[in-house]
């Protein structure tokens, strides 16, 4: 790509930004300290550029998003095109627009037959916040209201809006919510590195779906609505079951009649090598939330498919159901997603990631050999490097977080985005990455884990 000098007074916009733009997930404190943020001005292929004309190496996809790469002309082009034709309505009252109806039966199109009908939102939260909606309501509907109560796992992140955070199991994020809502119960995350001790990852998978059973026999069988989790949950560390904890996740759920619920929000559209992650990790939902990969980022848009089960109450039972959002299905956002998903089968994408998914592993495994690295793991193009002080013991550094965020800072210094989930980097590349840049991820790694080291080796 060609860097166009633009004439953007960095500065200014620095400044401005510190006086007036409130950001997400920042201590505010320490951001001030370190004078602002750094603007991000352009971006090709897995490559971004900062003001100062850094190019960086986005080994995160953006938020995990941006999947089929930077600087898509097509994308820009059906904007404009669908901006001029009809840039704006509503799907409430009985009305659609084309990109939404074409985007909703695209989207039944790669899911197994069972989903048929799509509902759009603007975003993952929003996703989840619907299917909390919807899953309580489809049971009032059954003639049993009493099953209102979710179960989800500890560090699961399904959003950031209040419904989605109680949701979610991110303590931190739950301590700043106020009180919290009834209904939702946590289970243990199946991380074998930091809760396996001397199992092996196969037994402690099934110790780890036995913690859901627990669970539903404390709140009451007949009272769990669903149980919802990411097929590897992203945020909270690239957390990759074992392959025994999926299958013994849909065994529990179906001996007590509980739905499941795939938050494909970050696996969805091809991460895993799979279209879905659900596929890759062995189980079969009632219901799956998306957003991220549905546009490759380029336009806020979210979904949930809803299986056939399931949506016949409603059209059988008749009612309204009283959710929706201004912006859903909008003909824009759909209209760029439809051509997102169209270049990821065109480009064959799914299959790439695939391809090139053992080259990936094998790089990250290269590092296993690092005094701080304690493992490496990955599923298609999802990665994580696990930092620990001592590897026979797997143990972890003092202060939960602290030696992850040092090792971000390095990465971002030597123009490499790699995100600190505590002690855990990691990482999502775009599909669109070649071995090389595979090659120079594992290297600018490397080098941001030997400057890691050098600042914690007294700890050790």
């Amino acid at each position: 790509m060609t860097i166009h000098p633009k004439n953007i007074n960095i500065a200014e916009v620095v400044q401005h930004d510190i006086a007036h733009h409130f950001h997400p997930f920042t201590d505010h404190k320490a951001f001030h300290a370190a004078g602002g943020p750094r603007v991000i001005t352009q971006a090709d292929g897995v490559y971004i550029w900062d003001g100062k004309g850094n190019k960086i190496l986005d080994a995160m996809s953006g938020l995990w998003c941006v999947n089929i790469g930077y600087g898509r002309k097509e994308l820009a082009d059906v904007a404009y095109r669908q901006m001029l034709d009809l840039p704006y309505y509503n799907t409430f009252f009985k009305t659609t627009t084309v990109p939404a109806t074409e985007l909703a039966t695209k989207i039944s199109s790669l899911l197994p037959k069972r989903f048929q009908h799509i509902f759009f939102t603007n975003s993952g939260s929003e996703a989840n916040d619907t299917i909390v909606r919807f899953v309580r309501h489809y049971w009032k509907l059954k003639g049993k209201p009493y099953r209102q109560h979710f179960i989800a796992r500890t560090r699961g992140y399904h959003g950031s809006t209040m419904v989605a955070v109680n949701l979610g199991g991110m303590s931190g994020m739950q301590g700043q919510g106020g009180t919290l809502f009834p209904g939702f119960h946590h289970v243990q995350q199946p991380h074998w590195f930091d809760f396996g001790g001397d199992k092996t990852p196969e037994q402690f998978g099934l110790d780890a779906a036995a913690d859901l059973e627990k669970k539903t026999i404390e709140v009451g069988p007949d009272n769990v609505a669903a149980f919802i989790g990411e097929p590897i949950q992203g945020a909270g560390g690239v957390l990759i079951p074992p392959s025994t904890y999926w299958p013994e996740v849909q065994r529990i759920c179906k001996k007590y009649g509980i739905l499941i619920i795939a938050d494909e929000v970050i696996c969805g559209f091809g991460r895993t090598g799979n279209w879905w992650g659900f596929q890759s990790l062995g189980f079969e939902p009632d219901i799956v939330a998306m957003a991220k990969g549905l546009s490759s980022g380029y336009q806020p848009i979210g979904a949930v498919a809803i299986s056939d089960t399931l949506t016949k109450d409603f059209f059988e039972l008749g009612g309204d159901f009283n959710h929706g959002m201004t912006y859903a299905g909008h003909p824009v956002a759909a209209a760029v997603a439809l051509k997102n998903i169209e270049i990821i089968e065109d480009e064959k994408l799914v299959e790439r990631v695939a391809e090139l998914a053992p080259y990936f592993a094998k790089g990250l495994a290269s590092l296993n050999d690092h005094p701080i690295v304690g493992e490496t793991r990955s599923m298609g193009l999802i990665g994580a490097i696990e930092l620990s002080k001592d590897k026979a013991t797997r143990a972890r550094f003092h202060d939960s977080g602290r030696v992850g965020t040092i090792c971000r800072d390095h990465c971002f210094a030597n123009n490499l985005v790699m995100r600190a989930c505590w002690d855990t980097m990691v990482l999502a590349p775009p599909f669109t990455i070649t071995k090389k840049e595979i090659d120079e991820i594992v290297r600018l790694a490397r080098v941001a884990l030997d400057a890691t080291y050098a600042d914690v080796k007294g700890e050790m």
